[in-house]
């Protein structure tokens, strides 16, 4: 991204853009993950069970994103194979259905409420930001826009999940991150319970 000079007068002229709210999401969100995650971690009250059905569901979450991140070339194609066939926004789909897992890991409301909010100012202007681009740079988006839908899958099959899926993408956008990033957050929920059943 270039900067541009501003003018003499320090005075921004009404033809510069200004900067989007969807823009200062994608730079904030992952800064604002981490404090989450820290919020987090004080804030959960997990015992054994809550933490598998948690676990459970956040595990499937991990398989989407990992699946979805096997068939994307960033900025090269646009991709509709695998999971893009069903939906347009996997990864972000595979990260609700891990935020949902550590939602129920944590058996706390306000951390429930808050992953929606966060969803809501963050991700939502994110996704529509990243459509916006991706229209502009792939002449067959639109009509891919209009055939799957944003989020929600209308059906699955899951035989078409894996055909074509690249370990070489998978390992080109360290994915695994995602997988440690979930275990590590486990673990700091079990470390938790044994605190306080010690």
């Amino acid at each position: 991204m270039t900067v541009q000079s501003m003018p003499q007068n320090d005075q921004r002229s009404p033809a510069q853009p200004r900067v989007s709210w969807s823009r200062i999401a994608r730079r904030i969100r992952v800064p604002l993950g981490f404090a989450f995650a820290a919020l987090y971690v004080w804030r959960a009250r997990p015992t054994w069970l809550w933490l598998a059905a948690g676990a459970a569901i956040a595990a499937l979450g991990l398989l989407v994103r990992a699946v979805a991140s096997g068939h994307v070339d960033k900025n090269a194609e646009l991709a509709t194979s695998g999971p893009y066939a069903y939906v347009r926004n996997p990864l972000y789909l595979g990260s609700i259905i891990v935020a949902a897992g550590f939602a129920v890991a944590a058996r706390d409301l306000a951390i429930a409420l808050l992953i929606v909010g966060l969803f809501i100012l963050i991700y939502v202007p994110t996704i529509r930001s990243e459509e916006e681009y991706l229209r502009g740079h792939f002449t067959g988006y639109e009509a891919y826009a209009r055939a799957v839908p944003r989020l929600v899958p209308h059906t699955v099959k899951l035989g078409g999940m894996t055909q074509g899926f690249s370990r070489e993408l998978y390992w080109k956008h360290r994915e695994y991150n995602a997988l440690f990033g979930a275990a590590t957050m486990l673990a700091a929920l079990i470390v938790k319970i044994l605190w306080f059943r010690g």
